[in-house]
């Protein structure tokens, strides 16, 4: 059995925070693989189905983040899973908005989930770090995750969690870099028609085929002129108008 943990506090006053983005991960997978009605467990709220052919536990800590790792932990314990099987989704402000990157094991960097992570599990676990941005000094960066994500994040923040959704099967089975393709693709995918890649966060379940054909250009935007079908005394008629 595979643990993925989303990272984020719980209530609605939390819900669209940047903090948040880890619960908003698991709820997208849950959501669209058939997983089971969250139901409250292990300090948390937790989910079961099968992504591939593995089984996989969908975990929310409802201990608020700085004690996400006892969460973690009793889930474990009681589960017999081995860290090394534990995938947590949480925000990462080292990178930017509508990044991701994955990696096992490393320090906490300050994340108050990852530090009580550590505490409890130690730090062999592996991480999907989403980048949501940073403020631009450490003493903001409290009140910058606990703020919601604003509008203009809507788009390239729905393409990352599709992505997660469309990977999710194979980081369950172990395959990180076709996880890691099925974001990208998402969040930077290729041209129908051109081979090329669009600008990163421009996808979408609607984007990314054929469009319609643009309205030929008029004359005075190509620099060209219309045939002049006057006669000769015509020309010379309007010449004098």
């Amino acid at each position: 059995m595979r643990l993925f943990v989303g990272l984020g506090n719980p209530g609605d006053k939390y819900a669209n925070n940047r903090h948040n983005i880890g619960f908003m991960a698991v709820d997208r997978i849950a959501e669209d693989h058939g997983f089971t009605p969250f139901r409250a467990k292990f300090q948390g709220l937790v989910s079961e189905g099968r992504l591939g052919h593995e089984k996989v536990l969908l975990l929310k800590p409802t201990t608020y983040m700085n004690n996400s790792g006892q969460s973690v932990g009793e889930a474990m314990r009681f589960h017999k899973i081995d860290v090394g099987d534990v995938v947590i989704f949480h925000d990462e402000i080292d990178l930017a908005p509508g990044k991701l990157k994955a990696k096992t094991g490393g320090g906490h960097a300050g994340h108050n989930g990852l530090r009580s992570l550590h505490a409890h599990i130690g730090p062999d676990y592996q991480r999907v770090r989403m980048g949501v941005g940073h403020p631009g000094h450490k003493d903001a960066v409290p009140g910058y995750v606990l703020r919601d994500f604003p509008k203009a994040d809507a788009e390239w923040l729905d393409d990352m969690l599709r992505g997660v959704s469309d990977g999710a099967a194979h980081l369950a089975e172990g395959d990180t870099p076709k996880f890691l393709n099925a974001v990208a693709q998402r969040l930077s995918p290729q041209r129908a028609s051109t081979g090329t890649k669009r600008p990163g966060g421009d996808a979408g379940e609607d984007k990314g085929g054929t469009s319609a054909p643009p309205a030929p250009p008029k004359a005075e935007e190509t620099g060209t002129a219309e045939p002049d079908d006057r006669s000769p005394l015509q020309k010379l008629v309007d010449r004098f108008k």
